[in-house]
């Protein structure tokens, strides 16, 4: 008899195990009838949906798979795909019931899943605070009286307090929870009083410095959970854009902190990896394609690790990566061998000038037609005096256009250059790259600024921001 007790017990055990192993979440979704609803979850900025299921003519189906789903905030999708009718959380349970109304989301019930039980008095009560300090806020608009207004004022205060209050409670009874670990990295840092800085005054720069080394206090960034949520990458943009100087230096540093902490966590690894590689493969400032140029020597290239980017996309960050090499900021600019309108040979470093201003362009481009006129004209009225050079680069559009627009525009001053088949195929010949590839030219206009010694000192700019920043170095000169 013990005997067949311990084979029913183990049997038990073995059957849990198997339901554990997978997802099943009972859904009861009134009034919904024989139509689908959806199961999404948050990616970074992306929302996509995770799974779906027919719900019967009683409003209920379940949503199951024989894996579980990776740990974070996921929502229930309306039939229609057109509104999320509420969130919910999914960590290590994920076998209970959900029984909702589409008229009355608010009011969904989850059964046997303590995670989300939480979860909903937390939202009800962050809710309840939130009514509370608009009511305050509405109070105090009205409020006629400075004593009115202070009264409010402390109510309001008290009950912003209640909120972090409430969030610590959670956060120190519940410390395993995927709650708490969201409480946790969405705590901001508390700079300390200006009584307990060097010297007992504020001091802005302890103030940045404490808060800069803090912000990442709460955050474990070997925890997955995070990335399926809507915190992860607001939190993670923050950062890079307020508290880390927008410089390549200064920004390689922090990536590489921050991707040597995830490394431990493979999908972690490749969330930051792929979302650093987006923000600066085509960066928004000058000079932040360094950063791209350092990511892909250091972690993507000859790297098998580094195994979940499209073949096509693979070859796109190589081709990107040997573009920009050859031209990034402080890099003596690639010389090249040209021919002008009349047929006589140039290079690049036999120009001698202060500074050196290259425009690529083509003589058939509607935005160059635009722009070239522009160049010409602060070149006769100002660069001109300063000594400063312009070489016209032809880069499409064929030689008659080319030469029909330079006379005809008066583009005279200027070195206007242009490879001819023969330069190209020597170039190739040699099997070295070409001057597209070398100053990244693959849309025009372009403009470029090197210095004296043929540094790359802008590229990338518009002309007037070529003006100024050739006006900021000719004054740091003299």
């Amino acid at each position: 008899m013990k005997f067949f007790s311990l084979l029913f017990t183990a049997c038990v055990l073995y059957s849990s195990a198997i339901a554990q192993s997978g997802y099943s979440i009972n859904i009861t979704l009134k009034p919904c009838k024989n139509e689908y609803v959806y199961l999404g979850y948050h990616y970074g900025k992306v929302q996509a949906l995770a799974d779906s299921v027919m719900l019967d003519a009683n409003s209920k189906g379940v949503f199951k798979g024989k894996e579980k789903l990776p740990g974070g905030i996921y929502f229930i999708v309306s039939p229609s795909r057109q509104r999320i009718l509420f969130e919910l959380l999914l960590d290590k349970q994920q076998n209970f019931s959900i029984t909702a109304d589409t008229l009355f989301p608010e009011k969904v019930v989850f059964t046997g899943s303590p995670d989300n039980t939480l979860f909903q008095t937390y939202s009800k009560t962050l809710n309840n605070i939130g009514t509370n300090i608009n009511n305050l806020r509405t109070d105090l608009s009205k409020a006629t009286t400075r004593a009115d207004s202070v009264k409010i004022e402390t109510e309001w205060q008290k009950e912003s307090n209640k909120i972090q209050q409430f969030r610590d409670e959670i956060e120190a009874k519940n410390s395993t929870t995927l709650l708490a670990a969201l409480l946790r990295a969405m705590k901001e840092p508390k700079v300390p009083d200006a009584s307990k800085m060097p010297g007992g005054k504020y001091d802005s720069t302890y103030a940045y410095n404490y808060y800069k080394s803090h912000y990442w206090d709460g955050v474990s960034f070997t925890d997955d959970r995070l990335l399926r949520t809507p915190i992860f990458e607001p939190k993670l943009n923050k950062y890079f854009e307020t508290l880390v100087p927008p410089v390549a230096d200064s920004i390689i540093r922090e990536v590489d902190n921050i991707l040597q902490k995830s490394s431990a966590s493979k999908e972690m690894f490749k969330y930051l990896l792929t979302h650093f590689v987006g923000e600066y493969i085509n960066p928004k400032y000058m000079g932040l394609d360094a950063v791209y140029v350092h990511l892909f020597e250091k972690y993507i290239n000859n790297n098998p690790k580094v195994d979940w980017f499209t073949e096509k996309y693979k070859k796109y960050m190589s081709d990107r990566a040997y573009s920009l090499m050859a031209n990034l900021i402080g890099l003596p600019a690639q010389d090249f061998v040209m021919s002008d309108t009349l047929g006589k040979v140039h290079t690049l470093y036999e120009i001698e000038a202060p500074f050196t201003v290259i425009c690529f362009w083509d003589p058939t481009c509607s935005h160059c037609k635009e722009v070239v006129p522009k160049v010409d004209s602060m070149y006769r009225h100002k660069w001109k005096e300063q000594g400063i050079k312009v070489i016209g680069v032809m880069v499409d559009g064929g030689k008659e256009a080319w030469v029909k627009y330079i006379q005809e525009n008066n583009l005279d001053g200027w070195l206007h250059l242009y490879e001819t088949e023969a330069q190209k195929e020597a170039v190739s010949s040699a099997g070295k790259p070409s001057y597209k590839q070398l100053y990244d030219v693959y849309q025009t206009p372009v403009l470029f600024l090197l210095d004296k010694e043929k540094r790359i000192v802008a590229k990338k700019l518009t002309y007037e921001q070529v003006d100024e920043v050739l006006q900021l170095k000719l004054k740091q000169q003299q």
